[in-house]
């Protein structure tokens, strides 16, 4: 983890506002430097940050009291959930409360006939797809990181899923979120469609704790299919691979994973996950369905894989040998980042059309491969989303500029071919940019809402954009 000295500063949290937190709160407010590191680090190269003060939230009343002590001392406060976001999102730059809502988790309803449930915002996603297992049902979201439910709600988080199911987008059916004026709201009801006004679901839902802190999420929910299969099959070449995929879609194949991991990735994950496959590019699959359905697929697709200059096509129905590889795949940046040692990791994403993706996955590789910092590709294909991961000595500034100036060339090279600068990791501190340059005048309507919910700038003030 890359971190400042300097920033480590003990906490400036006025006597009388601490008193009210400590009378309010007791236990559940912490002010060591130990916690409050935790709360400021980020999972890549961004600076530690510290709040002055970390709050536990156990209730929707503790949020509702903490956002009223907040805004009434006019201090900052930041959700917080797993840590695990990319961008540093859940960093506290200007300080204030960190409001760690990771001990609201409760599954408050699981509606089986109607395909959804309700949970709070600390509810992990391992942990609601244990709870529904018995049930027959399963949330499909998955962006790697046992992240919790609120926190990918805020982020509009998606992942290897995300072909077939979709985004959080997609499967956040409604919220409840405590405003920055202390109110809760309830986005939606539980219908599947609704045309009754604004649809304040999508307005929360990415706006990564800016406009309202989520205190409950209804989800979407989807029945286990009947078989699971995996595969696995390196490439001769890039463009083999990501013309695999495309063709898959274009043909109808309905793909429940489809993952992309260059020859360098592969390197990684082998010396990180003890593995043996060929370090070559490789798709990693999953196909879901009936046995039937599901035979199809396979066959399918490895009749286009061998037309795109695949070798072995390795596929089993067995979860131990799924479970394997979806943890190499989940532990991919780490095995990235340990490329080197002592290093940090910068990860950045983009997604494009799937009709331009070889083109932009090739010329980044061929960028790429004029540096001597080691650098990984891997990805969401199946939707156009890919991953960049740096592995970086923190000790050389040197290349922290080269990986700017890389990244840069990325965003560039994505939004040329009508992309977006961030797929699914939002935008936080380290994207702000390039946002303007995606949307444009489209980033002052999203600053007239910011201040028209939020006039004092009190929630997790200082992302997505500046005011």
């Amino acid at each position: 983890m890359h971190s400042d000295p300097a920033a480590f500063k003990p906490s400036n949290l006025e006597p009388g506002f601490r008193a009210r937190l400590e009378d309010r709160f007791g236990a559940q407010l912490q002010t060591g430097e130990a916690i409050r590191a935790q709360h400021g680090a980020s999972e890549t190269h961004f600076e530690t940050m510290l709040p002055d003060a970390v709050v536990f939230a156990r209730s929707v009343e503790d949020v509702i009291d903490a956002v009223n002590l907040c805004r009434e001392a006019k201090v900052p406060v930041t959700p917080y959930g797993a840590g695990t976001s990319i961008e540093g999102n859940a960093t506290p730059i200007h300080g204030g409360v960190s409001l760690d809502l990771s001990e609201m988790n409760r599954i408050l309803a699981v509606n089986s006939e109607d395909f959804d449930c309700v949970v709070e915002p600390g509810v992990r996603r391992e942990q609601l797809n244990e709870h529904l297992r018995d049930q027959g049902l399963f949330f499909p979201i998955d962006p790697g990181a046992n992240a919790t439910i609120g926190g990918m709600t805020s982020t509009r988080a998606s992942g290897t899923n995300a072909v077939r199911y979709g985004t959080m987008r997609e499967a956040v059916l409604g919220l409840k979120v405590v405003t920055p004026d202390g109110r809760v709201i309830r986005t939606s009801r539980r219908a599947r469609k609704s045309a009754a006004g604004y649809d304040l679901t999508r307005l929360f839902v990415g706006s990564e704790g800016t406009l309202g802190i989520v205190v409950e999420v209804t989800l979407r929910l989807h029945p286990i299919p009947e078989q699971i299969s995996a595969a696995v099959c390196g490439f001769d070449s890039l463009k083999g691979a990501v013309d695999t995929v495309v063709q898959s879609i274009q043909l109808g194949i309905p793909l429940a994973r489809v993952e992309i991991l260059d020859a360098m990735q592969m390197r990684a994950c082998n010396k990180w996950s003890k593995l043996d496959y060929p370090e070559l590019t490789t798709l990693f699959f999953e196909f879901h369905g009936s046995p039937l359905q599901v035979g199809e697929q396979v066959e399918m697709v490895k009749m286009l894989s061998a037309e795109n200059g695949s070798g072995e096509f390795a596929w089993s129905n067995l979860p131990e040998e799924r479970s394997k590889l979806w943890k190499a795949r989940h532990e991919a940046y780490y095995a990235a980042v340990n490329l080197r040692s002592g290093a940090i990791g910068w990860a950045t994403d983009v997604c494009v059309p799937i009709s331009r993706l070889a083109e932009c996955i090739e010329e980044t590789h061929a960028d790429l491969a004029k540096s001597a910092i080691p650098a990984t590709i891997l990805g969401h294909v199946g939707d156009g989303n890919f991953h960049v991961v740096f592995s970086i000595d923190p000790n050389a500034p040197e290349e922290m500029v080269e990986v700017e100036a890389i990244n840069a060339r990325l965003v560039e090279r994505a939004l040329a071919m009508d992309g977006t600068c961030t797929g699914e990791h939002g935008i936080g501190i380290g994207k702000q940019d390039w946002l303007v340059e995606e949307l444009g005048d489209a980033v002052d309507l999203m600053r007239a809402i910011k201040r028209a919910l939020d006039p004092e700038n009190l929630f997790n003030p200082g992302k997505i954009f500046q005011l």
